[in-house]
């Protein structure tokens, strides 16, 4: 099954964009994530719904960050994205009837919510900006920034 890297990618971006002054058109932003300008226009479209982001047309247009990164969780970001599924384990529901289909199907779903409920209460905890901190931390210890297909660094 293939993993769902929306939340990656996007918080990738939104770190290139806290980093860079001025806007950063979708093909800068494309580049930098080996990826193609509409999926990033998509992908931060429900972003600037709710205001995280904007998003200029026209020469010197592009996107920028549109919230301060101290007030933004990684939960809030999770949840612009569509919060996508967790887990790509699931159930067996081939017959719902067999004791030992339900008895094994109620025992993962405790556990997969306790996963659940735990992962989203971290990811509450967690700021833009002290993923962006992270990063800063990070840079000069680097020996060349990985994601060189971006201009700003």
């Amino acid at each position: 099954m293939k993993r769902d890297s929306r939340l990656s990618s996007v918080l990738h971006v939104l770190l290139h964009m806290a980093q860079h002054d001025g806007p950063l058109t979708s093909e800068t932003l494309a580049r930098a994530l080996g990826t193609n300008p509409v999926v990033v226009r998509r992908t931060l479209a429900s972003l600037r719904e709710r205001g995280y982001v904007a998003s200029a047309k026209g020469p010197g247009g592009g996107w920028t960050l549109g919230c301060d990164l101290r007030t933004v969780t990684l939960l809030d970001i999770y949840r612009a994205v569509g919060e996508p599924t967790v887990f790509a384990m699931g159930h067996r529901l081939a017959q719902p009837e067999c004791l030992v289909e339900q008895a094994v199907n109620d025992a993962l779903d405790v556990a997969f919510r306790d996963a659940e409920a735990l992962l989203i209460a971290r990811l509450g905890e967690v700021t833009l900006a002290e993923l962006a901190a992270s990063f800063a931390r990070r840079m000069p210890h680097a020996p060349s920034v990985p994601c060189e297909r971006t201009d700003h660094a």
